[in-house]
């Protein structure tokens, strides 16, 4: 049972009237919740589509047209053995179904508990489950996932939990499986829409599947149910399934000693890896099945014996098998006819001899010779007209349908009163997406009334998402680019250094994560060489004389840009860089420096010479006082100055320096 903490579906209302209580189960392609539909106060099972399967690997979106059709196919599907399906929609964009909620467990759940199950009990479960298949294959549906965790058993109103030969078992999932796939990769990209324990040898080999496919997932079921595991196992999932292209599957008796011969035949035929071989769909396997349990019963209960009548043993050679409850009957099943007790009648005139007499008969009769003349021009009547109905009559010519888009084609064949059936699309750059590309029989061909045209569509070009691998290592950007169906080309655009990211980390790509791109296109990478190994001091608020002389002395190159502000003329009011950054050597620091003539730094003139200070203040248009001078001021230098260094000073403004004799 799946945890339910923190599922934030849990009391969600979905589509205003179902309100999500619990939640069963979590597979690789849905989650299954209990729901009670408050429309009609019943207890629902709601299974929705995770968010992976709607936008898958290639980046396609989910086919919810398809997804859409196949649920009402499901829906319109009415069987006791198939778990009936209410409703469709979409929650939050994911797909959702509503189905019937089967109170039981299902056939995995069964044989994790108990390993394998009698003849007699695997072999009633296999009826069920081929009635459900047969339904679905006389409406032309394919389950393409049969095994244990899509059957379920629900408790038999008898009671008893092992009470398997009285159970139901429904078969769950129908065209789920084929919904996902046609939004899916090509198969031959390595995604099969199948469990690999059971799969059927011509899905793994060319991904086609038919009724048949059903037929061998049937029987690897019927395996497992006998001798309590599958056929085939390794550790890698393709190993598995090309064990079935390659092996034949074991008599289930080389497993389990003492099972009947009739259950090893029965699973041969199911299982063969040719499909030609196995019977053509389930509806033929069923009728084998239930041939093989009267056997089994049978043999069985051939060795039972009564209590002493008389002193007389009775040794009973065949029981019946007693009739199933009404609540849990099969479809078409009906018990044996009794045997008749009459005397037999004695043996018929020969067939030749009887028809010679009533030729006879006839012949010697006006009106019977006139009768056999009429029946004979009706046989041969009837033998031209029907000569020409096999012939030409049943027949029509199939219709163009390349480069007719999908509703035109379908359109056109429904119109011509033939079917279709879609095959798995292909990509092509110059024909649009859902445009016919290959139909067969091609045109032109002849076709039984009714029957079936296969359409190959047009999947448009073929496109992909830049992955998003910002932030890793060269070599798992390499590994995720080059990763199947992309196949993109990374090169290494250039390296720099950043103070963040690691030394061989991706800085950024071009074109940038989840840009459409062609499957090979050229992705460009930038990477980090790590820190860099100077760092930019801070020099705004400083003059552009001593901002200059810092950055040169650490080799850096001095940009200077003369902005407007408020601040002294030739002081620095930014920088780029900033403070702190990782630059290297010749790298270039870019200074915007204040262009405000009327405002200017006071300048440093301490340790000057006292008439050069004067001299250069007088320059900026400073009224100087000059202080302790006695004589010729080139003997004094300057001790003290008012205001001090770099205080914003405006022409004409009293300045003093303060000299003394050194």
């Amino acid at each position: 049972m799946d945890t339910q903490v923190a599922d934030p579906l849990l009391g969600t209302l979905v589509d205003g009237r179902y309100r999500i209580r619990g939640r069963v189960a979590r597979g690789g392609m849905a989650t299954v919740y209990t729901a009670v539909d408050e429309r009609l106060e019943r207890t629902v099972a709601l299974k929705i589509i995770h968010p992976a399967q709607v936008r898958d690997a290639a980046g396609q979106a989910f086919s919810l047209d398809r997804f859409t059709d196949e649920a009402k196919t499901i829906a319109r599907l009415t069987h006791p053995n198939v778990v009936a399906v209410y409703d469709q929609g979409t929650h939050l964009g994911l797909p959702y179904l509503v189905m019937e909620y089967v109170r039981g467990r299902t056939l995995r759940d069964i044989l994790a508990e108990r390993r394998r199950l009698t003849p007699v009990e695997a072999l009633a479960v296999m009826e069920q489950v081929l009635a459900a298949l047969a339904a679905a294959h006389r409406a032309g549906l394919v389950h393409r996932d049969v095994k244990p965790e899509n059957v379920l058993v629900a408790e038999a109103p008898t009671g008893g939990s092992h009470n398997l030969i009285d159970a139901v078992a429904k078969v769950a999932d129908f065209g789920l499986a084929r919904a996902v796939e046609a939004s899916a990769d090509d198969p031959s990209g390595g995604q099969l829409m199948a469990t690999v324990a059971y799969v059927a040898p011509e899905l793994v080999t060319d991904g086609h599947a038919d009724p048949r496919s059903d037929v061998y997932s049937a029987g690897i079921v019927l395996f497992e149910m006998l001798t309590g595991r599958v056929p085939y196992d390794a550790e890698r999932p393709v190993d598995v399934a090309w064990q079935h292209v390659d092996r034949d599957v074991p008599p289930p008796s080389r497993i389990v000693a003492g099972l009947p011969a009739a259950l090893d035949e029965l699973v041969a035929k199911a299982t063969r890896r040719s499909p030609g071989g196995r019977p053509t769909d389930a509806g033929a396997l069923l009728t084998a099945v239930q041939a093989a349990r009267e056997t089994v019963t049978a043999s069985s209960a051939a060795t039972q014996r009564l209590r002493p009548v008389e002193q007389e043993t009775v040794v009973v050679s065949h029981v019946v098998p007693r009739d199933r409850p009404s609540w849990a009957r099969l479809p078409d099943t009906q018990q044996p006819a009794p045997r008749s007790r009459r005397r037999p009648a004695p043996a018929p005139t020969s067939p030749l001899d009887r028809l010679k007499a009533r030729y006879q008969q006839l012949m010697a009769d006006p009106r019977g010779r006139t009768a056999l003349t009429a029946t004979a021009v009706v046989l041969v009547l009837l033998v031209l007209t029907g000569g020409w109905w096999l012939g030409f009559g049943r027949y029509e010519v199939t219709p163009q349908l390349v480069n007719l888009t999908k509703d035109q084609a379908i359109s056109t064949l429904t119109s011509a009163g033939l079917a279709y059936e879609l095959a798995d699309p292909q990509y092509r750059e110059d024909v649009p997406k859902d445009v016919v590309l290959v139909q067969n029989p091609p045109p032109g061909e002849r076709v039984v009334r009714g029957g079936i045209v296969k359409l190959t569509l047009s999947n448009g070009p073929e496109r992909y998402l830049v992955p998003d691998v910002v932030g890793k290592s060269w070599e798992l950007a390499v590994a995720d680019l080059q990763a199947a169906p992309l196949k993109l080309k990374p090169v290494k655009l250039a390296e720099k250094y950043d103070d963040l990211a690691p030394k061989g980390t991706v800085l950024s790509t071009d074109p940038k994560a989840d840009t459409e791109v062609k499957p090979g296109a050229e992705v460009k990478v930038v990477v980090s060489k790590g820190k860099a190994p100077l760092s930019v001091p801070f020099v705004e608020g400083k003059s552009l004389a001593e901002a200059t002389d810092t950055l040169q002395k650490m080799g850096l190159r001095v940009v200077v840009e003369r902005v407007e502000s408020d601040k002294p003329y030739d002081t620095v009011v930014k920088q780029t860089p900033a403070n702190g950054a990782g630059v290297e050597a010749n790298d270039e620091v870019k200074l915007q420096v204040s262009n405000n003539q009327n405002v200017k730094a006071m300048p440093e003139v301490r340790n000057a010479r006292c008439g050069d200070a004067e001299g250069l203040l007088a320059s900026m248009g400073l009224q100087v006082e000059v202080r302790g001078v006695l004589g010729d001021k080139n003997w004094f230098k300057v001790v003290n100055q008012d205001p001090a260094p770099n205080t914003a000073v405006q022409q004409g403004q009293h300045v003093i320096i303060d000299c003394q004799l050194g």
